[in-house]
């Protein structure tokens, strides 16, 4: 039945399906082999919906230039390399990470840095692997987080590039940087490209600080980011509610895109994120299927931990998985105190008087259609590539 419903998929591509294929430019930060960050890619590159026009690189989970080979390997290995790869900003727009070391000493310690060090810390770098929580003390409602895990790994400095496990690839990024990429491919497609943002915004940003038209030529952004109050155990997010990883590593760029004239925004939130784990079972019902992207999964993705990006690439392939949203005007604090870069809304009465914009704030999901959806379109053959524009 599963090879049947991946069978479906590829049959959906036909010619005149091919023409009305959704126009995608994919900003993500790349992290892997395996892992989220990944997945969510491959979940629109997979779909016979979706025509990728291509994938630019950001600091965020990891650095930029090791994202981009993870990334050009992961297509490779799924027969994608038609989708081009633009390398982006390597350093977010104001933030760094020594002031950020300075300031923990007053305000306290985040759990998660991203490029600057993985796992709880106190931020000071570590070349030492992130041990696995062990099950007897960790808190249930916490996934583990396994020693050979591709998330918290090595720190590094931002060009160092260590041996990948999946090999190295044999293609480039392309010569042009990201922002420009990004703006040139919005320009030759207007009104008909959707952003999809997984990861910190800071290519985004830029795109629309040397183009002030960017943002209302596409049909709208679909960011993961943000978080108004998850109901979890999870003390990253149960004691900062308003905390989450992109906007707090990137917040002036997150301001800027939350700024922007979008057509319409849609944020994958932590509300909903860790209401969808990437688990055991979903694993090896993909693994059960001979296509090259099951095979990468199965190979490489050694993480069973939210889906956050995943989940925002899925809902916009179908938003009828999104079956609760709460519309806010949204914004970044940025007053470089201990809430620097979280989450900041309000309803339409209680609204500043500034120049924000109403979000969708995605907060529940019908996880098993998401789940089955994943599943089909990780077990599926890849689509035919995009044809030479």
């Amino acid at each position: 039945m599963r090879q049947f419903s991946a069978l479906i998929l590829f049959l959906c591509l036909t010619p005149s399906s091919q023409a009305q294929r959704r126009l995608i430019l994919i900003d993500q930060d790349g992290s892997g082999p395996g892992g989220s960050n990944q997945m969510a890619m491959m979940v629109l590159l997979q779909s016979p919906q979706v025509r990728v026009l291509g994938i630019t690189m950001v600091t965020g989970n990891a650095w930029r230039d090791e994202e981009a080979q993870h990334t050009l390997r992961m297509l490779e290995l799924i027969h994608r390399t038609d989708v081009p790869v633009a390398l982006g900003a390597v350093f977010p727009l104001v933030r760094t990470q020594k002031e950020t070391q300075l300031e923990a000493a007053l305000i306290g310690n985040v759990d998660w840095l991203g490029a600057w060090g993985g796992g709880p810390t106190t931020l000071v770098e570590s070349s030492s692997a992130i041990p696995a929580i062990p099950a007897s003390t960790a808190i249930p409602a916490i996934p583990t987080r396994p020693a050979n895990s591709v998330i918290y790994q090595k720190t590094h400095g931002p060009y160092e590039i260590p041996p990948l496990p999946e090999g190295a690839p044999t293609t480039k990024p392309i010569e042009e940087d990201a922002a420009h990429f990004l703006i040139r491919q919005v320009h030759a497609h207007p009104h008909q490209v959707t952003i999809y943002a997984g990861g910190p915004l800071t290519n985004i940003a830029l795109a629309i600080s040397i183009d002030p038209h960017f943002a209302e030529l596409t049909q709208g952004i679909v960011l993961m980011g943000g978080s108004l109050n998850p109901q979890t155990d999870d003390p990253e997010f149960s004691e900062s509610p308003r905390h989450e990883f992109n906007f707090w590593f990137d917040p002036e760029a997150a301001h800027i895109v939350l700024h922007a004239p979008w057509p319409r925004i849609d944020v994958t939130t932590v509300d909903i994120s860790i209401k969808a784990r990437f688990t055991e079972e979903m694993l090896n019902a993909i693994a059960k299927s001979p296509n090259p992207a099951a095979r990468y999964i199965a190979k490489y993705s050694q993480e069973r931990y939210y889906m956050w990006d995943e989940l925002a690439a899925a809902a916009l392939l179908d938003p009828t998985l999104i079956t609760k949203a709460k519309d806010v005007l949204m914004d970044v604090d940025l007053t470089h105190g201990p809430g620097y870069g979280n989450t900041l809304t309000w309803t339409d009465q209680l609204r500043p008087q500034t120049d924000l914009q109403k979000a969708h704030a995605q907060l529940d999901l019908d996880l098993p259609r998401f789940q089955k959806l994943f599943i089909e379109l990780m077990s599926a053959p890849p689509p035919p590539a995009n044809s030479t524009p």
